[in-house]
């Protein structure tokens, strides 16, 4: 009997303590339609049509024309994902007060894809960060 009350004591005291990167794996979503740097390394290429461009990366943030008049389009995507982790679920009526963490990070990718006079990819680059 003891030994059933210490295991129902231990289960309710970690339950409340997953830490905010647990917490973040468990809501942080990287499917769907966001933009990674795989997908222009493999979706994006030489002498495609801006119709495909589009069709892959979606909308572009910014459209531009260079020195001799051709399309220039950048995407600069930024993202944030803060988690919270409060610990005090668990044992919240042994103790005073409670503690917790909490976890951000944030990325951001900037594509910069430039056309030729035909409306076609002539040169693409892409820079990533992660802090």
């Amino acid at each position: 009997m003891q030994q059933t009350i210490c295991l129902l004591l231990s289960l309710l005291f970690f339950s409340g303590c997953a830490s905010a990167s647990y917490q973040r794996q468990q809501v942080q979503d990287d499917k769907g339609d966001r933009i990674t740097v795989g997908t222009v390394q493999r979706k994006i290429n030489v002498g495609m049509s801006s119709a495909e461009v589009a069709q892959t990366l979606g909308s572009p943030n910014i459209v531009s024309t260079d020195e001799e008049r051709r399309e220039v389009w950048i995407y600069d995507k930024i993202a944030t994902d803060t988690v919270y982790s409060n610990s005090d679920a668990g044992i919240k009526f042994l103790t005073v007060g409670s503690s917790g963490a909490k976890s951000t990070n944030q990325r951001t990718l900037t594509i910069i894809i430039k056309f030729d006079k035909d409306g076609k990819v002539r040169d693409f680059a892409y820079h990533t960060s992660s802090f």
